[in-house]
């Protein structure tokens, strides 16, 4: 990614439910479950000149089940899910990502 004027930087936030994150899950990581968040870089300069990062993906569903177990509120953990996805499209990932 080149460096960007942080104004003009977009993402797309979609909040789906088990059922339709299992199916990106699958659709695109081959994977047949649903998960808690999804990141999609598109990494591309718009003909606007504003650059569109990607798309984060977060499961309401997930959301819900997780929150208790890290003691966060429904609210706080759906923010948890989008920065989580927001660092990945800026290239932050877990140890044993490819």
């Amino acid at each position: 990614m080149k460096s960007l004027n942080n104004e003009n930087i977009h993402i797309s936030i979609s909040i789906v439910g088990d059922s339709e994150m299992q199916e990106l899950n699958k659709e695109y990581l081959d994977r047949d479950y649903p998960t808690d968040v999804l990141s999609f870089n598109i990494d591309e300069e718009q003909e606007d000149g504003t650059y569109y990062l990607g798309d984060v993906v977060v499961n309401k569903d997930q959301a819900r089940k997780q929150a208790s177990e890290y003691e966060n509120t429904f609210e706080e953990e759906i923010g948890e899910l989008i920065e989580h996805g927001v660092l990945h499209l800026l290239g932050v990932h877990h140890e044993g990502d490819k």
